[in-house]
């Protein structure tokens, strides 16, 4: 009987201590986690927010490190942080993480599913932005003509969208970038749509002179209308 006494408080014994050594690594890694933000340290947070979702998993955590992964071009590691799949009750982190992930590892379709899903929760100019750029890559014309008609009917004067084709990234305002998404879906590559489009893509150009995007798609819709302009004339000789 007493054995039997000594082995149940040794058990219990054991138990308390593995709780207090637990208790002390979560204060121990909160701490770490909050000097690490402080610091500006990417990998450190990591680390921490790893080992914090070791000793006691947490859907916001893993959310919170799929971001940091995703912010640091760890696209494939932040998918697999939060899992592939969508899943019923996603937070809207993760649908977040899922859209730009996807886009940057080259998915438009799948990436166009999570940003549908933004949308339908929270509707943006930004998030129709991403549709329509996407929807274009896709060949959805209509649907990109529809985000597009959404995003230029409700961005405000102050909304801007960043660019980052060049070295020196850029700002333009929000509906410039829609305009000239506008003029490349009425282009759709048909140089008999060219006058309509360089129409639309100067007036992106007049809202953002420094629109390089668009300078450059006006530039090469022109030179593809002199080309097809050259080629009817010797045609008719």
């Amino acid at each position: 009987m007493m054995k039997k006494i000594f082995t149940l408080l040794a058990f219990v014994a054991t138990i308390t201590i593995g709780a207090q050594t637990n208790n002390d690594l979560l204060k121990h890694y909160e701490a770490f986690y909050k000097q690490m933000k402080t610091q500006g340290d990417t990998q450190g947070v990591i680390n921490a927010l790893t080992h914090l979702n070791i000793l006691s998993p947490n859907q916001a955590r893993l959310d919170t490190l799929a971001l940091i992964y995703a912010n640091n071009n760890q696209h494939m590691t932040a998918m697999r942080t939060i899992g592939i799949e969508t899943k019923d009750g996603d937070s809207d982190l993760a649908v977040q993480v899922r859209a730009l992930s996807l886009k940057a590892l080259g998915q438009p379709k799948r990436s166009i599913e999570q940003f549908e899903i933004m949308f339908k929760r929270k509707p943006t100019p930004y998030i129709a932005y991403e549709l329509a750029d996407l929807k274009i890559q896709s060949g959805d014309k209509a649907g990109a003509s529809t985000n597009i008609e959404y995003g230029l009917a409700n961005a405000k004067d102050d909304m801007k969208y960043g660019f980052f084709e060049r070295q020196q990234p850029y700002e333009v305002p929000i509906k410039a970038a829609f305009l000239y998404l506008k003029g490349l879906v009425q282009y759709g590559g048909d140089v008999t749509n060219s006058q309509a489009a360089l129409a639309t893509i100067n007036e992106a150009l007049a809202l953002a002179p420094n629109f390089n995007l668009a300078a450059l798609s006006r530039q090469a819709i022109e030179t593809r209308q002199a080309e097809a302009d050259k080629q009817a004339t010797e045609t008719k000789k």
